[in-house]
């Protein structure tokens, strides 16, 4: 089993490369490159089972490393870069993974073929052999030299699926057993040789600048060398991050706060609420809305208003670099390696080729490691020191200076027909269009396909219109994508709208959504409805301020249902007992993953909808570590049970959809413990408290 060896090679004597992610030894090691990155969801085992099937290999017996930086050999086929994220990895490595294996195999059999002077349809391969139907054998390692030689096939033949040994398996995480013994390396971990410490701090206005900085009483301080004075922050640099920090605390530093000085959230609330009332760009049409909603005899409406939030993940930011004239090394965790790459290359002035980026395990990503910033700053600071430096981020700065999941508003207007179903759907979505900075192919017509995504959930309405209005946020203030992206917006929104509907036409909520989902379009939610339902005892009676709730949508191509229970004390604090979720996620590669990933997911899920909110005053953020952004601790974690459904479709994405079910069915299960529908979020307890 190997460790993550970020480029370098991995086995021993000479090795041969039979195409971008399959490297074979004269030893008989066998390395595969994984063109996605592991922060925790079991990508790096998903993948070793996709090549491992195809070469028919035990997983237990290949090592394996991260890709290095190379956005043309391993860009993901859903994004068109070197992207880790959006329920894309098992996705975008379904298909090139297995035909990269069974390419390489199927070159691994012909050079032994042509060594024996047979043909390649009499022999087989197994447990890292070629064999001859005569008996004779050779290991893939005696061959390797000469089938790196031959043409790459271009449309391998990869495995029936009823012929699977690994794929469909719950292989162990290949990633624990380092992560148990300490041996593991995030990029928290990094320590070239002669490495620096470095702790940053930036304006606390967001967007602000540094104006003076004194430094006398920091560099007298033990064990700090030098303090680093950039545009936006200063950093200290000392021979160890607690003298670093030590050195930081004394500094006296002035900002010139700039435009943001008297910023508050009432204000991009406010913003947000005039996009409402904007014209905006129709993102899709079905049937005839304005038609429906003249002719209708009742109308259903609802703003519904979502926070600014942050990703919060466990290892803060961090980032170490060995800049010399000529070259610049780079230890971190990505999200995007190529974009960390050249985001490195920009800041230190080099060609991309002189910049080598050692990509190690993530302490979570939930979108934040999408973006570079951390690595353009790491690289400004070591411009300025002589040797490695890591720079790492402090809890407060990691959540002060965000890439925050900015407010999103809708406003959902519903024409009601016979028995109080929707004839109509009007959506309007207001939010930034990040996809525009981002991922410009993922946007239409100035569109942000993200932030419109599930807006109309998976229901058979005869009649929709979905409308994007842009509201960015005020510059200095940075958004990006958030654990589940569009999803977890839009499912809540269009889920509480539902349930409100069932409410006020008297019909069970389960029941309300069954009667829209009859097409075969709709059938894999309605299946993953009506497991979770059959599991959580829908019908069962609870006590006083206990309450059931279900959410149902179509996302990253899996199809989710879920029941949340939840108790409602007297002073409005919710308590989640249990949470029930079915999935639908296509061909399943590793059952225990796609479990464990929808529990992270649904717990991500609970921390937003119990307490996630970021606030602005006087520009700056008031929340600062886990005292105040609260996640959800593990004494208030509910019984989770995870149900996945049978399906020989192409598969679908894991890491998104718990949360953003989580959010809608806990929200649906309040509501039916007392009465009160949450329109924004996270959920107040006053609001709660003696309903």
């Amino acid at each position: 089993m190997g460790f993550p060896l970020s480029g370098q090679a991995a086995s021993q004597g000479v090795a041969s490369d039979l195409n971008a992610f399959i490297r074979v030894g004269a030893d008989n090691t066998v390395t595969l490159v994984l063109p996605y990155v592991e922060m925790g969801q079991g990508a790096y085992t998903s993948q070793v089972q996709l090549l491992a099937e195809e070469l028919e290999l035990d997983p237990a017996r290949v090592l394996y490393e991260a890709a290095p930086p190379d956005e043309g050999r391993y860009a993901s086929p859903l994004f068109g870069g070197q992207i880790t994220g959006g329920s894309g990895s098992l996705r975008g490595a379904w298909r090139t993974l297995r035909a990269a294996g069974a390419a390489a195999r199927e070159m691994l059999v012909t050079a032994a073929a042509q060594r024996w002077s047979v043909s390649s349809e009499s022999c087989r391969v197994e447990n890292g052999q070629i064999i001859h139907a005569s008996g004779r054998t050779l290991t893939y390692g005696e061959v390797a030299a000469e089938a790196a030689l031959l043409p790459v096939p271009d449309a391998p033949v990869v495995k029936q699926r009823s012929n699977y040994r690994v794929v469909g398996q719950s292989l162990r995480r290949l990633d624990t057993p380092a992560k148990i013994d300490g041996t593991a390396k995030f990029g928290i971990d990094a320590r070239p040789p002669g490495v620096q410490y470095a702790v940053v701090a930036s304006c606390p206005v967001l967007g602000g600048k540094m104006k003076s900085v004194d430094t006398s009483a920091a560099l007298m301080m033990p064990g700090v060398k030098q303090v680093v004075r950039l545009e936006r922050a200063v950093a200290v640099v000392a021979t160890n991050t607690w003298a670093a920090w030590k050195g930081l605390e004394v500094l006296n530093m002035e900002w010139d706060a700039g435009a943001n000085a008297s910023l508050t959230t009432q204000q991009m609330v406010d913003a947000a609420d005039a996009a409402l009332g904007r014209s905006g760009i129709v993102s899709t049409v079905v049937g005839d809305v304005d038609q429906t909603e003249m002719t209708a005899t009742d109308r259903y409406e609802a703003v519904v208003r979502l926070p600014l939030l942050a990703h919060a993940a466990m290892e803060p930011l961090n980032c170490t670099v060995d800049l010399r004239p000529d070259r610049c090394e780079v230890w971190v965790g990505s999200q995007v390696v190529g974009r960390a790459q050249k985001a490195a290359a920009d800041a230190a002035g080099l060609p991309l080729e002189r910049v080598a980026i050692h990509n190690l395990f993530l302490g979570g990503g939930f979108g934040r490691r999408l973006e570079t910033d951390y690595v353009t700053q790491a690289v400004q600071v070591a411009r300025h020191v002589s040797g490695p430096v890591k720079v790492t981020w402090s809890r407060e700065e990691d959540i002060r200076q965000e890439v925050f999941r900015y407010h999103n508003h809708s406003r959902v207007t519903v024409a009601l027909g016979d028995g109080g179903a929707p004839a109509s759907w009007r959506h309007k979505v207001v939010g930034p269009n990040i996809m525009s900075r981002f991922l410009p192919v993922y946007q239409k017509d100035g569109v942000d396909l993200d932030v419109v995504n599930a807006a109309s959930g998976p229901y058979d309405i005869p009649n929709i219109l979905i409308e994007y209005s842009r509201n960015e946020a005020p510059e200095g203030l940075h958004t990006g994508n958030w654990r589940g992206v569009g999803p977890t917006r839009n499912v809540f929104i269009v889920e509480s709208v539902v349930d409100d509907l069932a409410h006020r036409a008297g019909r069970d909520p389960v029941e309300y959504r069954r009667a829209m989902m009859n097409s075969a379009d709709t059938a894999r939610p309605r299946a993953a409805l009506e497991l979770a339902v059959q599991h959580a005892g829908w019908d069962e009676t609870l006590p006083a301020r206990h309450g059931r709730g279900a959410a149902v949508f179509s996302g990253f191509d899996s199809h989710v249902g879920m029941v949340a229970e939840v108790a409602v004390d007297i002073n409005g604090r919710v308590s989640v007992q249990k949470v029930i979720c079915a999935i639908d996620a296509g061909y399943v590669v590793n059952p225990d993953i796609v479990r464990a990933q929808i529990e992270g997911g649904i717990i991500f899920g609970l921390s937003a909808v119990l307490y996630g909110q970021v606030t602005i005053a006087g520009g700056q953020v008031e929340q600062s570590n886990f005292d105040t952004y609260p996640v959800l601790r593990m004494r208030e974690a509910p019984r989770i049970e995870v149900h996945i459904i049978d399906s020989d479709e192409e598969p679908g994405g894991v890491g998104e959809p718990g949360t953003a079910g989580a959010i809608a069915a806990v929200a649906n299960a309040v509501f039916a413990a007392t009465g009160f529908r949450a329109l924004t979020l996270p959920l107040n307890p006053s609001d709660l408290r003696g309903v």
